[in-house]
């Protein structure tokens, strides 16, 4: 049996369409054909290059140690120079772990929330969102349920409740094909109120249950029988095209 698991508000976001049918499809596609890698290494380059000022030259050479498949290598290095190049220049006062914590959205279905970091400049608390996706696959619509739910979660934590929140989107710039970073803020998205908001986490909820229920008839490949296979959409599309 395939088992789903959603890891961040991020991913419900990105995996959300106004049909419960479209969900289900999407997350029954995702676990046939499952991604074989992820990004989190990046995560460990952010706070490497803002806490540590680690060298650019060192994150490299350490990427290229641990990673020994040269397509996954290519596409981390190619955001390493961007990442580094913002963190590395940030003088801060202080850097902090986020507690996660869930946003419960359904039965039995709670969405976990947790950024790498928060870090602080002056009395202003800064939580950055990183997007690593090569291609931005997040709609007009998509991005402003992300931002709903996280000025959600921000607000039921006094901590947090007056934290600026940027989305770091390092997405290829179509004019050049290269790779870039956009610093979003997202004071500048519009959000949904909380009927709406509720409407499409319904909707999300209802089209990630139907998915469960229908791989349970799916019959898994051989070579995968006897193994539960834990689906990370953290991995989801991260390939390049």
């Amino acid at each position: 049996m395939a088992k789903l698991r959603v890891p961040s508000i991020q991913h419900l976001a990105r995996n959300w369409y106004d049909s419960p049918k479209k969900i289900e499809d999407e997350f029954v596609k995702l676990v046939m054909n499952p991604p074989s890698f992820n990004y989190n290494a990046l995560n460990d380059v952010a706070r490497d290059s803002l806490l540590f000022k680690v060298p650019e030259e060192q994150i490299a050479k350490g990427i290229r140690e641990k990673e020994k498949r040269k397509r996954v290598q290519k596409i981390l290095l190619e955001v390493v120079p961007l990442l580094h190049g913002y963190f590395s220049n940030i003088q801060y006062d202080f850097v902090n772990d986020v507690t996660p914590s869930f946003y419960p959205i359904g039965r039995d279905l709670r969405i976990p929330f947790r950024s790498v970091f928060i870090y602080g400049i002056g009395g202003q608390i800064y939580l950055p969102w990183f997007m690593f996706w090569k291609q931005n696959p997040l709609d007009e619509k998509q991005l402003s349920l992300f931002v709903t739910l996280v000025r959600e979660m921000l607000r039921q934590d006094p901590e947090l409740d007056t934290a600026k929140f940027e989305i770091l989107d390092f997405s290829v710039n179509n004019s050049n094909g290269c790779r870039q970073l956009k610093v979003i803020d997202t004071a500048d998205i519009q959000t949904f109120n909380s009927n709406e908001t509720n409407e499409m986490l319904a909707i999300f909820a209802e089209g990630f249950e139907r998915a469960e229920d229908r791989l349970k008839e799916v019959d898994i490949p051989s070579k995968r029988k006897g193994d539960e296979i834990i689906v990370d959409i953290g991995q989801y599309r991260l390939w390049d095209k």
